[in-house]
């Protein structure tokens, strides 16, 4: 099952490395990782997308609370929570092609932020689903680059991660 663990850990220098070096220790595997300062400089947040029955999230977990930089682990998908992730793709438009590749982008809400004469560049955001399905609707030859960024997740309501 996919799990989305947020952790708050001290802004320091190898904290990262810890939390990685500690998923490979134990053969687990990382989906995706996005980690940046909190609204606290001293503080980074973590999200970490991961698959795992319930007894390997609760080790994962366990584990994490270890490690001397983390101060909190939630597993947000315990609960309601809100998740996104930000695609960027580049894809070929050139004659004919340039307005279903523009119509196609209107549907997933998606933003041209860049335009030559034989592609575009497309932001979307959402969960990881909508960009997949953005995806399967461009045929495969007009898709040049994909960079995606994991997923972040924030609880909701009055569910917060924080000291």
């Amino acid at each position: 099952m996919r799990h989305i663990l947020s952790v708050l850990l001290e802004n320091e220098p190898g904290a990262l490395s810890r939390v990685v070096g500690l998923f490979s220790a134990r053969g687990y595997n990382i989906d995706s990782l996005t980690v940046s300062p909190t609204e606290d400089a001293t503080m980074s947040r973590m999200t970490i997308v991961t698959h795992g029955n319930d007894d390997v999230i609760e080790q994962i977990t366990k584990q994490l609370n270890k490690l001397i930089e983390v101060v909190k682990v939630v597993d947000l998908t315990d609960g309601n929570h809100i998740e996104r992730e930000l695609m960027l793709v580049k894809v070929r438009a050139a004659g004919k092609d340039r307005e279903e590749i523009k119509r196609m982008a209107d549907i997933f809400r998606g933003r041209i932020l860049d335009v030559t004469s034989k592609s575009y560049t497309i932001e979307l955001t959402g969960d990881g689903s909508k960009l997949d399905a953005f995806l399967a609707a461009i045929e495969p030859e007009f898709i040049l680059e994909t960079v995606r960024t994991g997923a972040s997740g924030i609880g909701r309501g009055e569910r917060i991660l924080k000291i």
